[in-house]
């Protein structure tokens, strides 16, 4: 029999992921561009360690799926969306299409995510999973000190497309 300690080691894991996604948007506000970038790089590790831990115990439940998605939202949707903005966007004459290409992220992988609680397919995913696009936009961010904005425009709808798109992604 399981510890009320043990069953709960995936949510709180979980938990810790959103912890993370949120202090990045705090440390976007205060224009701490890459702390908030590594901020929800340590995110993407903790998106990783919760499902691990919930199989090694087999205290997989629906509640922390659908914990996982929320969390994720925050700190692969909403803080990667935020920073490029906060970075990028917010210094531009054409800020309102950076607005466009930022709630289209955020959307996209609300979409996405939402597919992927409804599916039950343990072999593959479709569409890239949102961990790894808000992974791929802190990692740019916090690696280029000055990112074009035609560049971010590319990488937005890029990754806002993959999220949605019917590709198979292989599961790890």
């Amino acid at each position: 029999m399981l510890s009320f300690a043990t069953k709960s080691l995936a949510n709180t894991i979980t938990l810790i992921n959103i912890l993370l996604g949120s202090l990045a948007i705090i440390y976007i506000i205060n224009q701490h561009y890459n702390i908030a970038a590594i901020l929800i790089i340590i995110a993407v590790f903790m998106d990783g360690l919760d499902g691990k831990v919930a199989r090694k115990f087999q205290i997989t439940s629906d509640l922390g799926k659908q914990l996982d998605s929320l969390c994720d939202l925050v700190s692969f949707g909403v803080a990667p969306a935020i920073l490029i903005y906060a970075k990028v966007f917010n210094q531009h004459s054409l800020e309102i299409l950076g607005i466009v290409f930022t709630l289209l992220f955020v959307m996209c992988g609300a979409f996405r995510l939402a597919r992927f609680n409804t599916l039950n397919i343990p072999d593959h995913f479709i569409g890239i999973p949102i961990t790894f696009a808000g992974f791929i936009i802190a990692a740019i961010s916090f690696a280029f000190v000055e990112l074009p904005f035609i560049v971010s425009i590319i990488l937005l709808f890029i990754l806002s497309y993959l999220m949605i798109s019917n590709i198979r992604v292989p599961k790890w």
